[in-house]
């Protein structure tokens, strides 16, 4: 079917519970951690967590703009490519080649490894080997039932991304019934001792972001539903702020049990509380329903990822692109996938969850940033350009995103230098390649 054909069956109800399942992963659990880490506070955690909330709100508005009116294969890459040319779509594509996806999945594993070993009562910090170990087979199992086929994996991730709702719809409930000793505060927002207030808000705003993450693959709903125009930015504000919701509230009933001091001092804050709540035995229930719900998010991760650069291979965009290019007897990348398996794993032995999913969220809110940019680039270009939505109430929603991404992104090369560096370097890498095969790209037109 091609694009241009999409069936229109989407209602508001089933627009909204993708939204809401397509950002809902496994940060929420692990987050905590670097958000009081950074703040030193519970109040000004808390408005890291609404201020990352509305600018995701106003991120998934502006995003669906151009999700509406470039309904391509690729999303974000053809959005680029439609408004700044192919150069800059490459660089996303490659960004996500070899940070993005790979850095998310080494990440989540990472978490799912310290999940694990804190089940058995082995603590993670001094047992990072055994972490890395779990770390690596699950990543490699994961992707290996990856290569059954699409529709497998489509089956996994439907069946874990409900298994992910329970331990927070549980630890949400209990946590907030919880009478403990811990005490906090919202107002005045404040700052722990030694930090300045920015840094620390900019250092936890930016932890919060790799929790939200997902939002951009929202829009792609657009060209499904019945009624994009009303029905969408109603979706996204409503998802969004469901979102924003389940994550204040989670975070809420983690400060009725610990303080911020102990949440930013463990590698597990959801199996801190859970023991807390429910004992050790409950506690590993729990933490049993968590580790099913980062499984489910690395599948996603693993799922979407392999299909970058088999497409970049078919046009002739990657060294090796034939290799890249290959597909199994089931239809799936396996080549691409193995690459991806393969930076993933290297990731996981040279850093930590937080310092991976801080380059990653630098890397891809640069080019979330020129997304937003761009309904303003096109908006004055293409005036004609038919918008079966627009983005509600400008220039307030979209400065708000753009302000936002630049915010992120300029902390980030004030506060970790050296990791934004690396990103930056680890993108322009693909420049040199890009130039190199340039005689060789060919355009490919899905269907």
């Amino acid at each position: 079917m091609s694009e241009n054909k999409l069936r229109r069956e989407m209602g508001f109800i089933a627009a909204l519970t993708t939204v809401i399942g397509t950002v809902i992963g496994g940060g929420v659990f692990f987050k905590a951690t670097a958000v009081y880490g950074a703040t030193g506070s519970a109040s000004l955690g808390l408005l890291a967590w609404i201020i990352g909330g509305i600018i995701t709100i106003c991120a998934g508005l502006s995003g669906a703009e151009l999700a509406a009116a470039i309904p391509k294969t690729g999303g974000m890459i053809a959005y680029l490519k439609h408004t700044y040319g192919d150069l800059t779509a490459y660089l996303l594509g490659w960004a996500q080649t070899i940070i993005y996806f790979p850095a998310n999945i080494a990440a989540l594993s990472i978490i799912f490894g310290t999940q694990a070993v804190s089940i058995f009562g082995v603590p993670a910090n001094s047992n990072q080997f055994t972490v890395s170990i779990i770390a690596v087979v699950t990543a490699i199992f994961i992707t290996l039932m990856n290569f059954l086929g699409a529709k497998t994996a489509g089956s996994i991730q439907s069946l874990f991304t409900f298994c992910k709702l329970i331990p927070l719809a549980i630890l949400i409930i209990f946590g907030l019934l919880h009478e403990g000793n811990v005490t906090f505060q919202l107002f005045p927002v404040e700052v722990g001792s030694d930090r300045s207030f920015l840094p620390a808000l900019g250092s936890a705003l930016l932890a919060t972001m790799f929790a939200y993450d997902g939002w951009i693959l929202v829009g792609n709903i657009a060209g499904e539903m019945k009624n994009p125009k009303n029905d969408l930015p109603k979706a996204i504000v409503f998802g969004l702020a469901a979102v924003m919701a389940v994550y204040l509230l989670i975070n809420i009933s983690f400060l009725f049990v610990l303080t911020a001091e102990q949440l930013a001092s463990t590698s597990t804050p959801a199996t801190e509380v859970s023991k807390v709540l429910f004992g050790n035995f409950g506690g590993k229930l729990v933490s049993i329903g968590i580790l099913i719900s980062v499984f489910g998010t690395i599948n996603g991760y693993t799922m979407t990822g392999m299909r970058v650069p088999y497409v970049m291979a078919r046009e002739q965009k990657l060294p090796f692109s034939s290799w890249f290019g290959k597909l199994s007897k089931t239809g799936v990348p396996y080549n691409a996938g193995l690459f991806i398996l393969i930076v993933a794993i290297f990731m996981m032995f040279i850093g930590g969850f937080d310092l991976l999913t801080d380059m990653l969220v630098f890397v891809i809110w640069i080019f979330y940033t020129l997304t937003f940019i761009a309904v303003y680039i096109l908006r004055k270009r293409e005036p004609d350009l038919k918008r079966p939505y627009k983005v509600p109430f400008l220039p307030l929603v979209l400065s708000i995103a753009i302000i936002g991404g630049i915010f992120i992104v300029v902390n980030t090369l004030m506060t970790q230098t050296i990791l934004a560096f690396w990103g930056i370097g680890l993108t322009l890498i693909g420049l040199p390649v890009y130039y190199m095969l340039g005689k060789n790209h060919v355009v490919v037109d899905d269907e």
